[in-house]
Formats: structure tokens, C-alpha cells, sequence
């Protein structure tokens, strides 16, 4: 139970919320699997085997978000829509135009939906109510959005907000590269990105790669800016900072692991892990905020509770 790719979003510190209180209002929207004829269905379901819709540990929350799809493979169905267009060509004396062939693969694909394989996917959401922080483990942050956008369908007036900090990521991590030199508790690993400001938006990469200083020195006189930088943490968590402040290939180091005990049943590992996972995140959080000139206000930040106009809690998709 470590997360691998972070989006970061602020509540207020305290938040006081009853995990009761938000297991209630998450249960309108908790999954249930599609049927036959659906295509897809999602909804927030129990972190833990035959638990509630929030687990919690130590005052840390755990949300999940199930979504389910039917797999059915476009060419399954270019194929049995082909042979339906050859029997109604044998019948009528001449091919199916493109109307037609439209129809013919839409009733295809309604035929083969109950027998598609189904694919389950979960996305994790830890809330830490004593720090301020709402993370998903999503790679991308549109993803995350979604995520954001159906919990607060559920939630109603969820104080949530977008982190915004003091000073660019895009900015400082190219200062750090030039000076070569990382802020306190942090080191440059062998991953980056750095991308030119100009039309052309040429970028090198790097990985596995030593970032020689004047390697990179060369790149920023040429106009090039750091928009992706793998980091670590007090040698104790490695990951690659991203221009939008998400965290990606978040990897806990051997000084953490050697710190958990092996006579955990499942359960115990799994909530041990997760208490851990959030006292490590929550520190590395703070002194990564801190690196990056502090928090900006954010009373006109809200993230927005307007959905997306297309899935629905409960609702399956033909």
C-alpha cells in the first residue's frame, strides 16, 4: 500500500469530518457492477474486503473509486458486423452503405456485450483531514479530476482546493539544475525533462542519466526550462517532480521498508502500510511545499463542482 502517482488537492487543517458522516453521503454513489447489457459502471466501493466505503486509520481515510468495462474488441466486432452485411448484401443484391454499416456494427455490438470480458479497475483516494491533503493515485491529472468532480456530487460543499505554491515548479527545479544544487533534505536523481519556452517547445530527455551541471547549463542558455525532475527525499522516498505538481514514481526506499515488521497478518500489513504511507507523504509534502516558496492564498481556488456532462453514479454505459 504505496501510492504510485500523486495529485495533490488542499483541505483546510484541521478538516472535521465524521468518516460515518461520509461513508452516508459516498453510499448514493457505490458500485454496483453492470449488468449484461452495460458497457460500464463505477462507483466508490470498500477499500478493504467487506468493509465500509471509508477506511480509516490513525484519523487517516482511505476512499476507493471501482470502475468496471466490458472489453469488446473492435475488430470482434468489425468481424461479425461484416458477416451480417454479407448476408444482407446476398439478400438485397447489393452491399450495405455506410448508414447501414453504421446500424450493422451497433447491433454487432449490443449481441457480443454480455458475453465481453469485464475489466476492473480501482483508483485510490487518501484523505488526510489532520494535515489538509486530499490525494489520488492517478498518473494523470485529468483523471484525478474525475475522480474530484464525482466525489463532490457526493460531498456537498467539500471545502477542496487546488495546491498552489509561491513559486513555479518549472522555475525553481531549473534554478536547482543551474546551481546544481537541490534544497535541503532533497537530491537530483537521473531523470528530467527540459523543454524549450519558444514555438518550436524542442525538449530533451533524460533517464537513467547523469544530469552533468554543465550539460544543463547549456540547455537553459539555449532557452530550455526543467519540466519534469526526478527527486529524492531524505533518502527515504524517490520520485519525478512534474511541471503541474503532480508526483509521479513515488517509490518508497530500502530505509522504509527495512522498518516493517514481516509478522503482520494482511490486515495489519495493510493498514501498517497505510499509517505509514501517510506519515512519510505528509512530511515530504510539508518540505516539498517549503522548497517551492511556501503556499499562495487560495480563497478563489475552489475546485469545481460542475461535472463533466457524461457518466453518472450508478448509470451504465451501452
Amino acid at each position: 500500500m504505496f501510492f504510485k502517482n500523486l495529485q495533490l488537492y488542499r483541505l483546510p487543517a484541521p478538516w472535521n469530518v465524521e468518516p460515518n458522516a461520509l461513508a452516508t453521503m459516498l453510499k448514493t454513489q457505490s458500485f454496483v457492477p453492470p449488468s449484461s447489457n452495460e458497457l460500464l459502471r463505477y462507483g466508490w466501493d470498500s477499500p478493504r474486503k467487506n468493509g465500509g466505503l471509508v477506511h480509516v486509520v490513525n484519523r487517516q481515510m482511505l476512499l476507493v473509486l471501482a470502475t468496471e468495462k466490458k472489453i469488446l474488441p473492435a475488430a470482434v466486432v468489425k468481424q461479425v458486423a461484416a458477416a451480417k452485411a454479407a448476408e444482407l448484401e446476398e439478400q438485397q443484391g447489393f452491399p450495405p452503405g455506410k448508414k447501414a454499416m453504421k446500424e450493422l456494427k451497433e447491433r454487432a455490438a449490443d449481441e457480443l456485450l454480455p458475453r465481453a470480458f469485464p475489466k476492473r479497475e480501482n483508483t485510490w483516494v487518501w484523505i488526510d483531514p489532520v494535515n489538509g491533503w486530499l490525494v489520488v493515485d492517478a498518473a494523470i491529472p485529468s483523471k484525478a479530476d474525475d475522480v474530484i468532480k464525482f466525489l463532490l456530487k457526493a460531498v456537498d460543499k467539500m471545502p477542496l482546493e487546488s495546491l498552489r505554491v509561491q513559486r513555479s515548479p518549472v522555475a525553481v527545479m531549473t534554478g536547482w539544475l543551474e546551481m546544481d544544487e537541490a534544497p535541503a533534505g532533497f537530491t537530483i536523481d537521473q531523470d528530467a525533462t527540459m523543454r524549450a519556452t519558444g514555438e518550436s517547445k524542442a525538449q530533451v530527455g533524460y533517464r537513467r542519466h547523469a544530469l552533468e551541471p554543465d550539460d544543463m547549463r547549456r540547455h537553459i542558455a539555449a532557452g530550455k526550462q526543467c519540466t519534469r525532475l526526478a527527486l529524492t527525499w531524505m533518502d527515504r522516498i524517490s520520485f519525478v517532480l512534474t511541471e503541474n505538481l503532480s508526483l509521479k514514481s513515488v517509490k518508497p526506499l530500502d530505509v522504509i521498508a527495512e522498518g516493517k515488521s514481516a509478522t503482520y497478518d494482511d490486515a495489519e500489513r495493510f493498514d501498517n502500510d497505510f499509517v505509514l504511507m501517510a506519515g512519510e507523504l505528509a512530511e515530504l509534502f510539508r518540505d516539498l511545499v517549503a522548497a517551492l516558496g511556501g503556499e499562495t492564498c487560495q480563497q478563489n481556488d475552489a475546485v469545481s463542482t460542475e461535472p463533466k456532462p457524461s457518466k453518472s453514479a450508478g448509470t451504465g454505459k451501452k
